[in-house]
């Protein structure tokens, strides 16, 4: 169900597809696909806060990467225009590849199967599985993000612990301990005994949405 539940739909209709052509139909649907209730292209769906602290972060010497529960093959066709992050700085969840020679030509082919799911306990293992660093600083939005939070602040030195609460039923959308998607329930509770600044979108944000992205080419 939720997050995964689609994932194992797009890996079972896409296995046997080679990495370039999945790539391509990432793209093709992000250049026509939007929200339904916003009307928004897809890539317009992030956060204006966010990208202003990725531009403050880089602009100050740190790297940044995203660690998200999503396909890392749908995700990285498009976060160096949206985000600025460029393919190889995004940790994701993952299908089995196999390599090809088909035609005379190599290729990376997708399997019916699911390699690794970057979710809770699972973030912090790609952390270091793809980046080799405890990050110095984390910001996550669900209790999916706990232990990616829990193993950065427990570092040595200054580490920052961010979950942003999703408060603003009027223009974004409400949810937490009850969600099924999402869910924000243990982070609220610890937040504070961890360190971990809590932001609400209502009553931090002055704006939640920019107000234009970049095309995804």
């Amino acid at each position: 169900s939720g997050e995964h539940g689609l994932l194992e739909l797009v890996m079972a209709t896409h296995a046997g597809m080679t990495t370039e052509d999945f790539e391509s139909v990432v793209k093709d649907w992000l250049a026509t696909a939007t929200h339904p209730t916003t009307g928004r292209p897809y890539t317009e769906m992030v956060y204006q806060p966010m990208l202003e602290l990725l531009d403050y972060l880089r602009a100050n010497g740190f790297k940044t990467f995203i660690v998200s529960g999503g396909g890392i093959e749908f995700m990285r066709p498009w976060t160096e225009a949206v985000y600025g992050i460029p393919p190889e700085q995004v940790v994701g969840s993952s299908v089995k590849t196999a390599y090809e020679v088909r035609d005379g030509v190599p290729v990376i082919a997708r399997l019916p199967e699911m390699n690794f799911i970057d979710d809770k306990q699972g973030k912090a293992l790609g952390i270091n599985s793809h980046i080799g660093r405890r990050p110095i600083a984390a910001f996550g939005n669900s209790d999916g993000d706990f232990q990616m939070l829990e193993w950065t602040s427990s570092g040595d030195g200054a580490r920052l612990g961010v979950l942003i609460h999703h408060t603003d039923a009027k223009r974004e959308w409400a949810y937490d301990r009850e969600s099924h998607i999402g869910q924000l329930n243990r982070g609220l509770d610890e937040a504070d005994a961890r360190g971990w600044v809590v932001v609400s979108m209502k009553d931090d944000w002055g704006t939640i949405y920019p107000a234009s992205s970049e095309s995804i080419e």
